[in-house]
């Protein structure tokens, strides 16, 4: 089924959404099918394409079971994307592959073809991550130097692998969104001198925003333009390799009178993105948000999962509902347990962190290889699995991929958040792309197979959703 909206351009779109009138109630059903693709714990289906038929909600031959009511006139934030973090390793991996194994697998993954994924995101690290070889930064120097007018300043390391790789990506989605997030700013600007932990002195505040300001007009000299940036990866986890400790009030200060007025001098249109870290501390933005002096330059909030519950992206809402909010990261651990991978990261994240107003969900690591390396020592993580495991120019599927694949493929950047209610047991969150499609993401929460009826005006699709089984329904 369509809603006929594909010929309004995006601003009567957005109205007519707001005012309601692309009601469901007062639309005609193009076809009597829809199309549902399941994947199933035990891996017997994995985004396997059934035909639904599409029934009017008066006929008594529906089947029973919970039903689902979609509502266009309640619409919510507008999609960006689904994707993954491409860090220095995935690169590395890709890079490393034949000319026709990587443009396969990146075609897979970017395309949004019949068998491909549609990846609309992605995060890259500003310098290193811990899933780098090594620490780097753009403007590393022997120790006990300085260069405050950042002279030194080079993308070197990522020509090597991330940004050959982000080029041959544009080629096949032009306008996939890009955040970049650092793990740390070159050692020199810290007060411990190392690239784990420390913070940043504040005498080099302004110094590390023009290193910013660099890095988004140095990327946009190689066709790559940043989208977004977050302040600082885990803010509040100064363990991993590289990192830094930037608490709440140091951010504040650094964005109000640093980096917003640099990027307002220079012009720039980078989103700014505060925190980057785990939802048990909602408090971390909002307090920041509280000063509206820091807020103007604000866009929003990144949130992560290993800590909290993913309804604090809420509570931010609530507080400041003019701003967006984001989930930016969320590992799988080596070997990757599929069906429990499957069931809480769909739960929480592609339905939760969407009906709590995120506007992406990315996952960790696009690609790592049989021993998930690279990592860096003292910190790296040694047992985050990539969405592929690369191995020479054989690819393995891993969770991740179909995690995010649920999603990617079928709701595309520009898509709306709509009404659904969500009975017992069918955790779901529904869409309307900008194609005038229904797509809707149901997860059976039980431990039975169910029937699920989705209503939409005077039509009604019922499918199959095995135990434990995720499926997006498309009418």
């Amino acid at each position: 089924m369509k809603i006929q909206i594909t010929k309004l351009n995006r601003f009567l779109f957005s109205m007519l959404l707001v005012s309601g009138l692309l009601a469901c109630n007062q639309k005609e059903a193009e076809a009597d099918k829809a199309s549902l693709w399941l994947t199933t714990l035990d891996k017997e289906s994995l985004l396997e394409k059934k035909e639904v038929l599409i029934k009017d909600k008066n006929d008594n031959t529906q089947e029973k079971g919970p039903t689902i009511t979609i509502d266009t006139s309640q619409t919510f934030q507008e999609m960006d994307g689904f994707g993954y973090t491409l860090t220095g390793g995935s690169a590395l991996h890709l890079n490393k592959m034949s000319d026709s194994a990587r443009s396969a697998i990146l075609q897979e993954l970017f395309g949004t073809g019949k068998d491909e994924l549609g990846v609309s995101y992605l995060r890259l690290s500003i310098g290193a991550s811990d899933l780098d070889k090594e620490p780097f930064s753009y403007n590393d120097l022997p120790k006990g130097e300085t260069d405050v007018n950042l002279e030194n300043f080079s993308l070197a390391n990522d020509t090597l692998n991330l940004i050959p790789v982000v080029k041959e990506i544009l080629k096949i989605a032009p306008e996939i969104k890009i955040l970049g997030s650092p793990w740390s700013p070159p050692v020199w600007m810290k007060d411990n001198k190392g690239t784990r932990g420390g913070s940043l002195m504040k005498e080099y505040y302004p110094v590390y925003a023009n290193y910013f300001v660099k890095y988004i007009e140095a990327m946009k000299e190689q066709g790559i333009i940043i989208d977004a940036i977050t302040i600082q990866n885990e803010p509040l986890h100064p363990g991993n390799n590289p990192s830094m400790l930037m608490l709440a009030e140091n951010q504040a200060a650094f964005i109000k009178d640093h980096l917003g007025p640099l990027f307002a001098e220079h012009n720039i249109d980078t989103k700014i993105i505060l925190y980057d870290h785990n939802a048990d501390r909602p408090d971390y933005p909002i307090s920041i948000l509280n000063d509206p002096e820091v807020a103007k330059y604000v866009d929003g909030s990144a949130f992560h999962l290993y800590g909290g519950e993913i309804e604090a992206l809420s509570e931010v809402h609530k507080a400041h509902p003019d701003k967006n909010l984001y989930f930016t990261e969320q590992w799988v651990g080596a070997p990757g347990d599929f069906a429990q991978e499957m069931s809480w990261h769909t739960k929480n994240l592609i339905i939760g962190a969407p009906r709590n107003w995120s506007k992406n969900v990315l996952e960790w690591n696009l690609a790592a290889d049989e021993n998930q390396e690279p990592h860096t020592d003292r910190g790296g993580c040694d047992r985050c699995l990539g969405a592929i495991t690369i191995d020479g120019n054989k690819v393995i599927r891993e969770p991740a991929y179909y995690i995010i694949g649920q999603a990617s493929k079928f709701v595309r950047p520009g898509s709306v958040r709509v009404a659904s209610n969500e009975p017992e047991h069918i955790a779901n969150v529904a869409y309307l792309t900008p194609d005038g499609e229904i797509a809707i993401i149901l997860q059976n929460t039980s431990e039975k197979d169910q029937s699920v009826n989705v209503e939409l005006g005077n039509n009604v699709a019922s499918v199959q959703l095995p135990a434990g089984a995720v499926g997006t329904l498309v009418m």
